[in-house]
């Protein structure tokens, strides 16, 4: 969503603020919270769109950043108002289905994979604050949505409830500030409005709705289950095009990146589809066809092998057959790495879906990550922190059964907030999904 992101990821696109809301009226907004999510689930159908982000000027670049989304060259697009409905091409809830039948396929357990583990300890004590904000060190120490759904779904791993609460606080109390049930994407330390950019992150939707949906099911919590239900249903309704000809499409943002908004529309983000998440939605919002997301995302990757290397770009047209954005550097970069991650974490995929993400990383370069020009297939910039080695080590575990290594299933400390992270998530992942590959 947003300028081209600071380090080396980039920045999702910006859009007016809305008046001022003041620090001060975090705690009313919370009991307002409250009380409006007893109310019948039919209140968050009624949300309205948010306005079209306007393009922001690049930032200077800095480490890695998380997942924000870069601001594209500027498109002719119509303007929105608080008052327009969602666009028709959002197709709404189809009839629920039993939960019984949602559960029978529904993927392992996530609760006490991770463990009081020192890994879990350490990360704990540097990236998240006591009041539950998780710090993103390497880009201006701002938190997101997906640095906060990671931190709750990490929380869950490790059985640690008190953290949880805290993390699930904060963003309740800090990001929950749109005038629908999803999240408003981030938050600066030294704005304030510390929200200036009101757009949410689908993917930090995402993650926050299967973190509540996991707690939920740990500590049997029903107020959890409430919470990511409405989330769940309001990003349903408003980010997947279930009825778009090339199967289903998650938006990257309510707003910004929509056929109506962009010539070469809509756009997708591979990185988006978290495909375990997808797995264990069914729960809480039975009545979406989270399999056939699951289905189009594995599709559009097959369809995304562009250039020598045959990688995905970070950002890609999906208005005819796929192809790189307009206005973005047609890279395979930070958000990218992310997915043979959520491949392997789903058990999805054929073995020749990893095969270009093998390839890339099992060469000379085995120490760092490289970011890829896809059109000749050249690496550009490095990856070194070691916490992105773990992707490689996923991958090549989901693919072949390559032993998971020992030096990669403890944190080290002098890394950034994101590097250690993905770590955090594919040693996980192999715990859940390939016990044999981190036996001692």
């Amino acid at each position: 969503m947003r300028p081209p992101r600071t380090p080396r990821r980039t920045c999702r696109p910006c859009r007016p603020c809305r008046p001022c809301r003041r620090p001060g009226l975090t705690a009313p907004r919370i009991i307002g919270w409250a009380v409006a999510s007893a109310l019948a689930l039919a209140a968050a159908g009624s949300a309205a769109a948010q306005t079209t982000p306007q393009p922001a000027s690049p930032q200077p670049a800095s480490p890695e950043t998380s997942s924000q989304v870069p601001q594209p060259a500027p498109q002719p697009a119509p303007q929105q108002t608080e008052a327009t409905t969602v666009p028709p091409a959002t197709a709404l809830p189809g009839p629920p289905r039993a939960e019984t039948s949602a559960r029978t396929d529904s993927g392992p357990l996530l609760a006490n994979t991770l463990g009081d583990d020192a890994a879990w300890r350490a990360y704990r004590s540097r990236f998240i604050t006591e009041q539950g904000r998780i710090v993103d060190t390497a880009n201006g120490l701002i938190s997101h949505s997906e640095g906060q759904g990671y931190g709750m779904l990490l929380a869950v791993a490790a059985g640690d409830r008190p953290t949880f609460e805290r993390i699930w606080g904060w963003t309740r109390a800090n990001l929950m500030v749109r005038s629908d049930e999803l999240l408003a994407w981030r938050w600066a330390p030294d704005h304030r409005p510390a929200v200036s950019d009101m757009n949410n992150a689908t993917d930090g939707d995402i993650l926050v709705a299967w973190a509540l949906t996991e707690a939920a099911e740990a500590w049997g919590e029903p107020s959890y289950r409430t919470a990511a239900r409405r989330i769940a249903v309001e990003f349903g309704r408003k980010t997947i095009l279930f009825k778009d000809p090339h199967g289903p499409v998650l938006l990257p943002a309510v707003s910004g990146f929509s056929a109506r908004e962009r010539a070469d529309g809509p756009l997708i983000n591979l990185s988006y589809w978290v495909f375990p998440a997808f797995q264990r939605l069914p729960i809480v919002a039975p009545e979406y066809d989270w399999a056939s997301l699951i289905r189009s995302g594995v599709d559009f990757l097959r369809q995304s092998r562009f250039g020598p290397s045959s990688l995905p770009t970070e950002w890609i047209s999906a208005k005819d057959s796929l192809r790189p954005a307009d206005g973005f550097p047609p890279l395979f970069s930070y958000n990218a790495v992310r997915v043979p991650l959520y491949l392997a974490w789903a058990g999805v995929g054929r073995p020749e879906d990893y095969a270009p993400f093998k390839t890339l990383w099992g060469g000379i370069e085995r120490e760092r990550l490289p970011i890829v020009d896809t059109r000749d297939g050249q690496p550009v910039e490095w990856l070194s922190e070691p916490g992105y080695m773990a992707i490689s080590a996923i991958t090549a575990c989901a693919a072949d059964g390559t032993p998971f290594p020992e030096a990669l299933r403890t944190v080290q400390d002098n890394q950034n907030y994101y590097p250690a992270t993905l770590q955090l998530l594919s040693l996980i992942a192999a715990r859940m999904r390939y016990p044999s590959c981190v036996k001692s």
